[in-house]
């Protein structure tokens, strides 16, 4: 017969109160069968379902049903036997959940299970034999054995057919509780002398597409005259036995009587077992008892239905049926299956955040099967029920990681039984950090001791931070906080440890210097962000004995003798002197003490030990020198000792000249002699060098000097200085200078010989016959240094062998105007005769006295190769300047 599978699905059932989803799916379906689109039914994003880790929970139905998260789909997983699944239970679902993390959320699903026909209808057995009186009359019933077909519905048994039908026909007899009996009715008397056997087919059918069946043979064999069949006492029995109860419990007795006499009226008892499992389960005696056989279990089965035939000698039989129902005990626990759980949660997390996600079942009924869960005591955590068998587990308070890091939380769960029963299950929770602790020092601040004098990088001490917190967050980092220590950065005195916190001193340090300072260190964590806090730390630091005393007075002086005077009537316990000295460490190692380590006469004087005096043992007298010279050695008290040693002069006399002819033959000290000649040698020697240097210095002036008026001297080319003017007010009046520029161009017609022209009044003057010599017999003009002429308004000039000349025009004329000063320049022809010379600016010469004459006058004189010019008028005095290789000449 063939096989056929017919895929379909239901309308999709939302429940918007329980956001259950529902599909309808026919048995049989082969291995990755679409079973429905969860992701788009839930109305969840794909990518959801797999960063929420989507997974399906419940018992058995992970084994048929499973989720593909990449396309968000529920497939068949392995197939599916509807019957072996639900029996004859409907409707046949599965029922499971669909759980999703961060947050953890749960979504009941339904799958049901619709049947289609992949059974046929059977038999127990294959064959049956039936003893029939041939006395029997028309219409007697006989009992059949009914086929069983695991479908449902209209694929379930429909009909029988009996072949071949000459004698018996088949009737279908409804009971109360809807099962159909199957009765063989004799329809023709049977006459033995004809046919003492016959068999028969028993064909059963179901409706369904295609149609199946089952068929059971049937041997009669008749019998002489049975005039009465057997007649149970009731049409259905009805008895309990507990799921608990012993193997050969008798759970009940039925009764049928035959009004036949003799072997015809013997009666036996046969059970006909019309359900699947139950032929291991029940037997019956011969005297009509119903006896447990096996194990039966309220969970699997609440009530069996068996039919019990009865059956005399003849062949005559009649039946009936026992209905057992199986009373349920309290002999399950509840079962707790994790859905969904968290291992960690975070220490910030907000009261009732869902840890667990739990399903409770306890498979036995009314009071047995009611559950009620609780967890430990005294933990910030709470269980609630969210449906008739889910339970969440919450968080009921803050968390804080540093109070308790782990819980071990055991949730146990009790039906309400008698006795009751239970079931626990222990979830270790970790609580996972974060950053809300700052770093703790041990101390609320800190004070070390150093000794002076330490090796730089030396360990001074460590601080140490503790953070509460786990990992990262509790990671301690130490930082030396900017700061200054007499306007030094702390830096620069010590250094701290990152990692360890030990503070090294990066410098030596004194005591005399610095006796204590102090700075902040910061501790901060690794978190994000990070936390810290800060410790002042101080510290001291110690004396060391590294200076020794000094003696403040008697001054010791290395030229020169400084004494004490003692008369010679001096008593006994004169004070001399005392010996003043300091010691610039500190405690102990600045306590002093005196000693008179030499003396002259040592019986005179004696050294006061705490306070240094000097003071006299004994009366002196005149046998006692005049001097006496006493070394004072003065000690401190460090360890090891320092010590310095002073020595003091003293003078033992009535009068200064008496101490003074004593002590004027004190020779000095080998030492002060030795650093007299030392510096003495020394001066002399710089005192040379400098002379040496300051004459080698002249002669090179004087030589360059020379070079230079021989260079100028046979030179073509002028080479005029630039000198800056010198101006004065010559009447005293107070007005401001008169300053005039002038162009002045030198025109020599003879070596001898010049024009002067004013620019400013473009007016010549014709020089007079006087010349001006040139140095040498030299030919051509001369006139190197010309600077700024500086000329009165009013001057009238006079002829010197200098003509002047207007740079634009070159009129030659005599000067008897008004002049103005002239910017100079020098030019030459290529004619010895002739030659003309125009004066550029140059320099002012120093060393060039200034004349001063009455009004109208001009003065010049030669000196050091300058031609210096005094012009004087009413207004006040101009100074000129021509360089010149002839000396000592002047010119008025």
């Amino acid at each position: 017969m063939r096989r056929q599978v017919l895929l379909f699905f239901s309308a999709l059932c939302l429940s918007a109160a329980l956001g259950q989803v529902s599909y309808s799916i026919p048995e049989e379906m082969t291995k990755g069968s679409l079973v429905g689109n969860i992701a788009q039914d839930l109305g969840l994003d794909v990518k959801r379902l797999k960063e929420r880790r989507a997974r399906i929970h419940t018992g058995d139905s992970a084994e048929y049903i499973q989720l593909n998260k990449e396309k968000g789909l529920l497939i068949i997983k392995e197939r599916i036997d509807r019957e072996a699944l639900c029996a004859q239970t409907t409707p046949c679902a599965l029922h499971f959940q669909i759980a999703l993390e961060n947050p953890i959320e749960i979504f009941p699903i339904t799958v049901e299970i619709k049947d289609i026909n992949d059974n046929a209808p059977s038999f127990q057995r294959e064959e049956k034999n039936i003893e029939i009186s041939e006395s029997a009359v028309t219409g007697s019933k006989f009992m059949l054995e009914k086929a069983i077909d695991p479908d449902i519905g209209l694929n379930g048994l429909q009909s029988y057919t009996l072949k071949p039908n000459d004698n018996f026909i088949i009737r279908l007899h409804s009971q109360v509780d809807g099962v159909k009996k199957v009765e063989m009715i004799l329809q023709k008397p049977l006459d033995r002398e004809k046919q003492e056997f016959a068999s028969l087919l028993l064909t059963a059918v179901d409706g369904g597409q295609p149609q199946r069946s089952g068929s059971m043979q049937i041997h009669i064999t008749v019998l002489d005259v049975n005039d009465n069949a057997p007649v149970f006492t009731q049409t259905v029995y009805k008895a309990s036995v507990k799921e608990n109860s012993l193997k050969g419990t008798i759970i009940t007795k039925v009764s049928a009587s035959d009004a036949d006499k003799g072997s015809n009226g013997e009666v036996s008892y046969t059970i006909s077992h019309n359900m699947i499992g139950t032929s291991n389960l029940f037997h019956i005696s011969e005297d009509g008892h119903l006896i447990l056989d096996g194990p039966i279990d309220f969970e699997k089965a609440r009530n069996y239905e068996i039919d019990v035939e009865a059956v005399d000698r003849g062949g005559l039989s009649d039946s009936s049926k026992v209905i057992i129902d199986v009373g349920d005990i309290n002999d399950n626990s509840p079962v707790i299956n994790m859905i969904s759980s968290s291992n960690s949660v975070g220490e910030d997390s907000p009261s009732s955040t869902v840890v667990a996600v739990m399903s409770i079942t306890d498979p036995d009924s009314e009071e047995n099967g009611k559950v009620r869960c609780v967890i430990n005591r005294n933990i910030p955590f709470k269980i609630t029920s969210t449906s008739s068998n889910f339970y969440s587990l919450l968080t009921d308070s803050e968390l804080d990681r540093e109070r308790a890091s782990e819980y071990n939380i055991t949730v146990t769960c009790s039906d309400e039984g008698v006795p009751s029963l239970s079931s626990s299950v222990t979830l270790t929770l970790q609580i996972s950090d974060v950053n809300d602790n700052p770093p703790v020092f041990e101390r609320s601040s800190y004070e070390a001791y150093l000794v002076e004098n330490n090796t730089p990088g030396l360990s001074i001490f460590t601080v140490r931070a503790r953070d509460a917190d786990w990992n990262q967050n509790a990671r301690v980092s130490y930082i030396l906080e900017d700061s200054s220590v007499n306007g030094v950065p702390v830096s620069s005195y010590v250094s701290v440890s990152a990692d360890s916190g030990v503070i090294h001193a990066v410098r030596s340090f004194d005591y005399e210097q610095i006796k204590d300072f102090q700075f902040h260190v910061k501790a901060q964590d690794g978190g994000s962000p990070p936390l810290s806090s800060n410790v002042t730390v101080k510290i001291l630091i110690q004396d060391q004995n590294d200076n020794p005393p000094q003696v403040l007075y008697p001054v010791q002086s290395g030229g020169s003798v400084v004494a004490e005077m003692v008369p010679r009537s001096a008593d006994v316990g004169y004070l001399v002197t005392k010996v003043v000295a300091v010691d610039v460490d500190s405690g102990q190692n600045a306590w002093l003490s005196y000693k008179l380590q030499k003396a002259t006469d040592r019986a005179l004087f004696e050294v006061g030990l705490q306070n240094g005096e000097i003071r006299t043992i004994r009366q002196v007298t005149d046998k006692d020198a005049v001097k006496q010279r006493l070394t004072v050695i003065v000690e401190d008290n460090g360890q090891p000792s320092r010590s310095a040693t002073v020595i003091v002069n003293v003078a033992v006399a009535d009068s200064f000249p008496e101490v003074l002819s004593e002590f004027t033959d004190f020779p000095h000290d080998k030492e002060y002699n030795d650093n007299l000649t030392f510096y003495l040698v020394l001066a002399l020697a710089v005192v040379s060098f400098l002379f040496i240097t300051c004459l080698v210095v002249i002669i090179s002036v004087k030589i360059y000097r020379w070079r230079q008026s021989r260079i100028l001297y046979h030179s073509n080319l002028p080479v005029i200085p630039y000198y800056p003017p010198r101006y004065s007010d010559t009447l005293g009046t107070g007005t401001l200078q008169h300053v005039y520029n002038y162009e002045v161009a030198a025109d020599c017609t003879s070596p001898l010989h010049c024009d002067m022209v004013d620019n400013k009044k473009k007016s010549a003057h014709r020089p007079s016959s006087s010349k001006l010599e040139t140095a040498r017999g030299q030919r051509g003009c001369f006139l190197f240094g010309i600077t700024d002429w500086r000329y009165d308004r009013t001057f009238k000039g006079y002829s010197h062998g200098l003509h002047f000349y207007t740079k634009d025009t070159g009129i030659s004329g005599q000067n008897n105007e008004t002049a103005s000063t002239a910017e100079a320049k020098i030019w030459e022809s290529s004619y010895s005769f002739g030659r003309q010379c125009r004066i550029h600016r140059a320099e002012q010469r120093e060393g060039c006295p200034s004349y001063q004459g009455e009004n109208r006058q001009r003065d010049v004189m030669w000196r050091n190769d300058a031609l210096c010019f005094t012009f004087t008028d009413d207004s006040g005095k101009s100074d000129g300047i021509v360089s010149h290789n002839d000396r000592n000449h002047r010119h008025k």
